[in-house]
């Protein structure tokens, strides 16, 4: 508007005043003044725009009131007065002011707005015409009048800067409406707004100013919604001076851009709509904190709980999720921070949440994996469908964390999670289904070898998953479920948890008895070790230590703190009694009161893991009640998740391990009636842990509970004589364990079970043979001569010599317990017998012992075949074997039986574990390592492991590795705890395996040519499996001591066979390939041992004094073969019957069609006849049927197609074919005659050894016969071995190829010898590509003289072109075990692998089968 010119004065400048209101001068007093005022307000106020000549006439009096005497009076109520009769002037001439000057106006607006700060005080006796005075202003707008002044922008920044500041919580909604309405018009109807006005405005929003007045920032934040169209555009300016052009000198707001941003978002999105771009490129700053900031805001803006920028800025979202992988640790951490709200408020970006917190659950920074597992906690405990399936999987991953912290956090996490929806079942059955693997995994951690790990799973079990501040039923409710729920993995965990707080609490007992005792030094010492031992069950065991031996000076000198802790320890102590014994304890051990008080927090942890705070006799009686409903049908088990037989079948299981921990209280006549009941049910399992439970609780039945006794016995008789084997034996010592006329009971069950003893009917042999044996275990004085007679005349001759019926011909090597044949069961409880009859007499007096182990070594020289009727079969032959082995090494556990076990009894045991069935060397190595971590087995045996470094199996060769750092560290820390042991550090110490492990090695019956390669390869690779592990430390110059022992075995004889050189020299070379590795891997091995190591004097004998052995055996070429590998041989042409090979590409070759699924046939069975090469394709697909069922334990493979197949070791063979004698490891060589002999062509063979994971014959050398008949050969003949020799590297390590295949590629016909050619080399050479498996080794039905084997090296280019093998033959379960080096999985082998299965051809006529 343009403003008018200046109105002339009425009558000659004369002011009038309205009706009896006198001239306002300043000659009159105040109080007159405000009178006269009030009445021209009052005027004014009358008046309205219509009014033209009131206009005229009092328009003097408007400006004498516009005079610098009014404007500037002191007086406040005259300012008023003027102010309010000013504000109606400009209602009453609008829109024509009559004020023209500028510089007036401006005097004015800024004499009214300072008249506006009388607004704050609502109780002012002119509150009401401060408010008449805004409202006026309000609704005339009378400020837009000020537009046109050239700085009316100070105008405006006055006006906003007083009603921001006056306004206050005590006023009323109009006043806010009226100071919004004239705030919001100068906003609209103006040009724009400046940056200092834009201050006066966000300086409320910020955080300071903000908390110092609500109503302000209210106000402002009311406004800025208001005017958003016209006001974006200037926000937008001022955030682009300061966030893009860097100008921060513009406002003083300029440091507060991101407080500003966020309070502008939560008004309104739409203030912000050209800032967010400007947000993505300060994201991408180099300045870290400075993305810090930005992330800061936008996690604010993003996580708020009705915000949608994620979805209405995509860009600017996707942009942000990348700094989930910036480099500043801070930004990631703000990052993940920012994700647990995000969780929470907006499930909708989860998805696009998980790949970034996955990342970061991995992040470098413990600090950020921590806070990833707490934002995916907080989430699941506000809303388990927060979180999705693969967060919860993060969290279940940082478990595993190698930070405590962390790992910490993750576990207390899914603690609460299952308490909250499992326990609690807060969201429902669905939510608690979704997390049921969480009592699992949380259980699985106890495996962990860190003791802060044990002790928080036992505080989590104790608190979250069984909470013990539940009542009794309740609490037994809760376990006697979650029991029957645990997988069997976390099952043996919870169980082992129990056990070891049982063995702390018989530790502690043991320190409180010795506290009985007189001092001496005999007790201190005693004192000292148990509390080393304590300490080991404790976190920082090096504080654990002192705090202890502080503690057990307290436990001496208070006597009635040792009478608390022995109550808290005490088998009666009830779980109530021991909430108040570790509370007496913690009240004496907490004077002097201290902030923190390390010595009582460890006291704690002690008392945490003894007390009782689940298990007494009310809890057992709760247990055996819900039992007794879940028989009757009655309990909720179906409501829980399980059916009523598993609920029975566990609840046993579950009593029976506390019948271990807990005995005493179970000694009550309600619980044995229950248990009674459980021994009559049908399911075997379930009477099974009944009588265990009686076996392990009812020492004071007989005395106490005669009723009970008359009922038991019965049953138990019934059990011993026709129950299951598993049965049987739990009554047996069940009788044994609680009745003191066990031999009378004892001899009632003998008598008529060894009367009945029948070998026709083996399946009714297994129970009789069960207790039969443990009876003679545990009563030997009674029945060992009985039993003499009953093994001798029975058991050897009748049973175990003797095989009446016929196994089955499927050519595995495994078959379930179901499918053993009834005389095999009986053969192999046979000879558990005699290991448990000599276990009991502990004596050799009767030289049973040595003819026990005759037997069992002939049983595994004879493959578990000890008639050589060939009528079991392979999977029987591999139990009989597998109990052999097991039963050799029960044996050695006794000491009157280790000395007479000769060293090639020890031998054979050992080969076991290269065995060609995989369950037999997995089930073989899992009980040699029981026994050695026990500590029962002699420190020989853990030479065996050395063998495992031939397994195929990559998975069996990491069990290994993992049983000898176990058995290893067991040993090292039995040393440190028992002071005593160094006197028998030979047997102890675990260096001392070194010289069983050479004398092993040099024994192996594949080690046949002391200078080849591949053979002293397979040498190095098993010494450096077991050094690698020994040699992890240098601990009291250990590596010295290994060398230095090695040395000294290079001074000895072999004892085994002193006289032979050539055993000698390969023990020689043995050495020499050791000290090769020792000195390879370690540079301190050279100085002075600190001992001179003792050699057991049962494998070498010392040489006379003057004797100097300082030849070296290894070759120097040899040595850097060894130590750089073999080289690659030149690529050769032409070669015979052999085409061209490239690695990786499949060879074809001319030959009979045959199919490309190669059989799985036992390693064992001979070729397929030449008549039934044609039906190969439906023997394949029978083969390869039968690979999905047995030896699932293998790795999975990948056949032509590259599908995922499960490799059978042993498949059905085709039909028709006959097993032929195959040499293994462990069988020496048959030199008899057979019919049909003569027919057979002499095979050129390998050299000597068997394949990887085969029994291998132990006597390398042939028969001489076989020489001289060699030797005799034809010239014919002799260039036929020519042509074979060739092939008979491909014999040794592939299946199905014979010197009849070569037959086959020249289309001659297949002699009618009873085995044919099946496999050609297209066969063997065929796909492309790696592997997942390695390559087999040994040959499958070819047989030739092990002479023959020796006299014929093979060209290194073909050796390397068979070792290019397919995938058929890799794929092929019956995995041989001299294939491939050790830890290199499907590695090509070049060279001819002399590890090979000795082969032999059927024996020539003539020759001697003895």
């Amino acid at each position: 508007m343009e403003f008018p010119q200046q109105q002339k004065p009425a009558g000659d400048g004369k002011i009038t005043y309205p009706p009896g209101v006198k001239e306002i001068t300043d000659k009159i007093s105040n109080d007159e003044m405000v009178k006269r005022l009030k009445m021209v307000v009052k005027t004014y106020m009358d008046m309205d725009q219509d009014s033209e000549e009131e206009k005229q006439q009092y328009l003097n009096l408007a400006l004498h009131l516009a005079s610098e005497f009014f404007l500037r009076n002191p007086n406040k109520d005259v300012r008023l007065l003027v102010a309010c009769c000013l504000a109606d002037i400009f209602r009453i001439y609008a829109p024509e002011a009559p004020y023209t000057s500028h510089d007036k106006l401006k005097d004015i607006f800024l004499f009214i707005t300072r008249q506006l700060k009388g607004l704050e005080d609502t109780k002012s006796p002119q509150f009401n015409r401060y408010f008449y005075l805004l409202e006026n202003l309000a609704w005339v707008k009378s400020y837009n009048i000020c537009f046109e002044l050239e700085d009316c922008n100070e105008i405006f920044i006055q006006l906003f800067k007083t009603l921001f500041s006056v306004i206050n919580n005590s006023h009323n909604q109009k006043v806010q409406m009226h100071m919004m309405d004239l705030m919001s018009s100068i906003i609209m109807e103006g040009d724009g707004v400046t940056q200092e006005l834009l201050d006066t405005i966000l300086i409320n929003l910020i955080p300071a100013h903000k908390n110092l007045n609500k109503q302000a920032y209210d106000l402002a934040k009311t406004l800025l919604k208001r005017t958003v169209q016209t006001i974006e555009t200037c926000i937008a300016n001022f955030f682009n001076q300061v966030l893009v052009m860097g100008k921060s000198s513009v406002s003083d707001l300029s440091e507060h851009v991101f407080d500003l941003i966020q309070e502008l978002f939560a008004i309104d999105p739409m203030l912000l709509t050209s800032v967010m771009p400007q947000l993505e490129f300060k994201l991408k700053s180099n300045d870290g904190e400075e993305r810090l900031a930005v992330v800061r805001l936008l996690a604010k803006l993003f996580g708020a709980k009705d915000s949608e920028l994620a979805s209405q800025n995509r860009p600017l979202w996707q942009c942000f999720l990348g700094r989930f992988n910036d480099i500043h640790v801070p930004v990631r951490l703000e990052c993940v921070k920012f994700a647990s709200h995000c969780l929470m408020n907006h499930p909708d970006l989860a998805r696009d949440l998980t790949e970034y917190l996955k990342v970061r659950s991995h992040d470098p920074e413990e600090a950020i994996r921590h806070d990833v597992i707490v934002t995916i906690i907080n989430a699941g405990k506000k809303d388990l469908n927060l979180v999705n399936d693969q967060l919860l999987g993060f969290v279940r991953e940082r478990t595993l964390d190698k930070r405590w912290r962390v790992r910490k956090e993750a576990m207390m996490g899914l603690a609460q999670l299952y308490k909250k929806y499992c326990l609690h079942h807060e969201a429902g059955k669905e939510s608690a289904q979704k997390i049921t693997w969480i009592k699992d995994k949380l259980l699985h951690i106890y495996y962990q070898n860190s003791i802060d790990d044990k002790l928080l799973v036992e505080k989590i079990f104790a608190q979250y998953m069984v909470p013990h501040s539940l009542d009794t039923e309740e609490k037994m409710k809760c376990l006697y479920y979650l029991y029957a729920c645990l997988d069997t993995n976390a099952v043996k965990a919870l169980n082992e948890m129990w056990k070891c707080q049982n063995m702390l609490r018989g530790l502690v007992k043991e320190l409180l008895d010795l506290h009985k005792l007189p001092v001496s030094e005999a007790n201190n010492t005693a004192m000292f070790g148990k509390l080393m031992s304590i300490a080991k069950n404790l976190p920082d065991a090096g504080k654990a230590q002192d705090f202890m031996k502080k503690f057990n000076q307290v436990l001496g000198e208070d006597e009635k703190l040792r009478v608390q802790l022995e109550m808290l320890i005490s088998p009666t102590c009830s779980c109530k009694q021991a909430e108040i014994c570790v509370r007496e304890i913690t009240r004496k051990l907490t004077f002097p009161k201290q902030p923190t008080n390390p010595f009582l927090e460890m006291v704690k942890f002690l008392l945490e893991r003894i007390a009782p705070v689940h298990i007494d006799s009310e809890a057992i009686s709760a247990l055996v009640k819900l039992l007794n409903k879940s028989t009757e049908g009655t309990a909720d088990d179906d409501e829980e998740g399980v059916t009523p037989d598993t609920a029975i079948r566990s609840g046993l299981e579950l009593l029976k391990v506390l019948s271990f921990t807990h005995p005493t209280a179970f000694h009550s006549a309600e619980t044995y009636e229950s248990l009674l009941q459980c021994l009559k049910m049908e399911d075997d399992k379930v009477a099974e842990a009944a009588i265990q439970i009686f076996r392990n609780t009812g020492q004071k039945i007989e005395a106490e509970l005669q009723q009970i006794k008359s009922t038991l016995i019965p049953i138990l008789h019934q059990k011993a004589k026709r129950g299951t084997p598993h049965q049987a034996k739990q009554a047996v010592h069940c009788i044994h364990a609680i009745f003191n006329n066990k031999e009378v009971q004892l001899a009632q069950i003998f008598e008529p079970l060894s009367r009945s003893l029948n070998a026709d009917v083996p399946e009714q042999l297994i129970t009789p043979l069960v207790s039969l044996g443990h009876i003679s275990m545990l009563a030997p004085d009674q029945f060992a001569s009985p039993m003499k007679s009953i093994v001798a005349n029975f058991i050897v001759k009748d049973l175990l010599m003797n095989d009446r019926s016929v196994g089955n011909k499927n050519g595995k090597l495994w078959t379930t317990d179901e499918e053993v044949s009834p005389e095999v069961l009986a053969k192999v409880q046979a000879i558990k017998l005699l290991v448990r009859w000599l276990l009991g007499m502990k004596n050799n007096q009767s030289k049973s012992a040595n003819s026990t182990l005759r037997l069992l070594s002939a049983m595994l020289v004879s493959e578990g075949d000890l008639t050589e009727q060939k009528k079991i079969s392979k999977s029987d032959m591999s139990r009989l074997r597998l109990a052999a082995g097991g039963a050799i090494m029960k044996l050695a556990q006794e000491l009157c039986y280790h000395d007479i076990i000769t060293p090639e009894q020890f031998q054979l045991c050992g080969l076991v574990i290269n065995d060609e069935c995989y369950q037999v060397r997995q089930i073989f190595a899992q009980k040699l390592h029981l026994a050695l971590v026990k500590l029962v087995l002699p420190l020989e045996y853990l030479a065996v492991f050395a063998l495992c470094a031939k397994d195929p199996v990559k998975e069996r060769r990491a069990h290994a590795r993992q049983c000898l750092l176990k058995n290893i560290s067991v040993r090292r820390e039995y040393i440190k705890q028992n002071p005593l042991a160094q006197e028998k550090l030979v047997s102890l110490l675990p260096e001392y395996v070194v010289p069983y492990m050479i004398h092993l090695l040099a024994h192996d019956p594949d080690f046949t040519k002391p200078q080849e390669y591949d053979q002293l390869k397979d040498i190095k690779e098993c010494l450096w499996f077991m050094l690698e592990v020994l040699m992890t430390k240098n601990e009291n110059n250990s590596h010295a001591f290994l060398r230095k022992m090695v040395e000294n075995i290079k001074q000895t004889k072999d004892a085994q066979c002193p006289d032979d050189a050539k055993a000698n020299e390969k023990l020689y070379i043995v050495c020499d390939v050791a000290l090769f590795v020792i000195a390879n891997k370690s540079t301190a091995c050279h100085l002075d041992s600190p001992k001179d190591p003792v050699l057991p004097p049962k494998f070498f004998i010392l040489q006379d004094k003057d004797f100097k052995n300082d030849k070296e055996y290894l070759l120097t070429e040899m040595r850097q073969m060894l130590l750089s590998g073999k080289p690659k041989p030149a690529p050769v042409l032409a070669t015979v019957n052999k085409p061209l090979t490239v690695p990786g590409r499949r060879i074809f070759t001319k030959t009979t069609p045959v199919s490309d699924t190669v059989s799985n046939t036992s390693t064992n069975s001979s070729p397929l006849s030449s008549s039934t090469i044609n039906k190969n394709s439906n023997a394949a697909i029978e083969s390869s049927e039968s690979r999905v069922q047995e030896n699932n334990e293998n790795p999975t493979i990948k056949n032509d197609e590259g599908k995922k197949e499960e490799p059978s070791q042993n498949a059905a063979p085709n039909a028709g074919t006959e097993a032929s004698p195959v040499k293994r490891r462990g069988r020496p060589p048959k030199t008899a005659a057979a019919p049909g002999a003569e027919k057979k062509e002499a095979v050129a063979p390998t050299g000597g050894g068997a394949g990887r994971g085969r029994k291998r014959a132990a006597d390398p050398n042939s028969n001489p016969s076989a020489e001289s008949a060699n030797t005799k050969m034809s010239k014919q003949q002799q260039q036929n071995d020519e042509g074979t020799k060739r092939q008979i590297d491909l014999q040794s390590r592939w299946p199905f190829v014979s010197s009849e295949s070569e037959k086959v590629r020249k289309g001659e016909p297949g002699r009618e010898t009873g085995r044919a050619a099946v496999g050609t080399v297209a066969l063997l050479l065929g796909s492309q590509g790696d592997t997942e498996m390695e390559p087999e080794s040994s040959p499958e039905g070819v047989t030739c003289e092990r002479k023959n084997i020796e006299r014929c090296p093979l060209p290194q280019e073909q050796n390397s072109g068979a070792a290019r093998s397919n995938k058929d033959n890799q794929g092929d379960a019956k995995f041989t075990m001299r294939g491939v080096p050790s830890g290199r999985q499907g590695e090509p082998n070049s060279g001819g692998k002399a590890g090979g299965l000795a082969v032999k051809r059927k024996p020539v006529k003539g020759k001697s089968r003895l």
